[in-house]
């Protein structure tokens, strides 16, 4: 196991109110492509959301590359990036570059350090020719790498992706993807309805009614969750 990327769930289970959303969820991943398959209501964006905060266990230990999602939430979100299957809830900023550059806030970069970054996102995802447009006029498409951008600006460690290619037609979520299974070289969590991306990563885990069914090699949990729902 490679300590510096180790994603550890040790009986982790987490309670909604009257559901358990997660029951006694336990593994050890440290691939560096991690696909999550399920129904929906499964459980599996919720073991995505606690990999950068957005939902606290319940019982049980998370730690995300040795660090305490409870006890250490600022320094987990500056490690972390988190990317929504849609991208409006994600751009807050008027224009393109603006909301790449928002997500460098705070971090003690220069104004030319800043420039730099942003310019660099905006040629790498094609984007250059909206930098200074309307973030909200964008297609669905370049919401999305906007949406990227915005992350892998601040050169996270760790990418979770629920459902990011949800809304995309067939050539976004090509484009989408190749970026995020082939060009990164961060450590992804991609939550998918998608088995042909699934097939595509190291390792893949089956959530059923919030256990953890199946972890293993992605072809093998597929054609089992397949079979499942023949």
């Amino acid at each position: 196991m490679n300590p510096d990327r180790l994603i550890s769930f040790r009986g982790v289970s987490v309670d909604f109110d009257s559901r358990t959303a997660l029951e006694d969820v336990s593994v050890l991943l440290d691939q560096r492509r991690i696909a999550v398959i399920g129904s929906n209501g499964s459980g599996k964006s919720t073991f995505a959301r606690l990999l950068n905060g957005l939902a606290s266990a319940s019982d049980g230990e998370v730690r995300v590359h040795g660090i305490d999602p409870l006890r250490q939430g600022r320094l987990l979100r500056r490690r972390v990036g988190f990317i929504f299957s849609n991208p409006d809830s994600q751009i807050v900023m008027p224009t393109v570059a603006e909301d790449i550059a928002f997500s460098l806030r705070g971090r003690g970069l220069s104004r030319t350090e800043i420039d730099e970054r942003v310019s660099r996102m905006i040629d790498t995802y094609g984007l250059a020719d909206h930098a200074d447009g309307p973030a909200h006029s964008l297609s669905g498409g370049q919401k999305q790498l906007l949406a990227l951008s915005s992350v892998l600006v601040s050169e996270p460690e760790l990418i979770v992706a629920d459902e990011p290619t949800a809304l995309l037609d067939a050539a976004n979520t090509r484009r989408i993807s190749n970026h995020l299974l082939d060009d990164m070289h961060q450590q992804l969590v991609l939550v998918t309805h998608d088995l042909g991306l699934a097939r595509r990563c190291d390792v893949a885990l089956r959530f059923d009614h919030g256990r953890l069914v199946a972890c293993g090699d992605p072809d093998t949990v597929i054609a089992d969750y397949e079979r499942s729902h023949a």
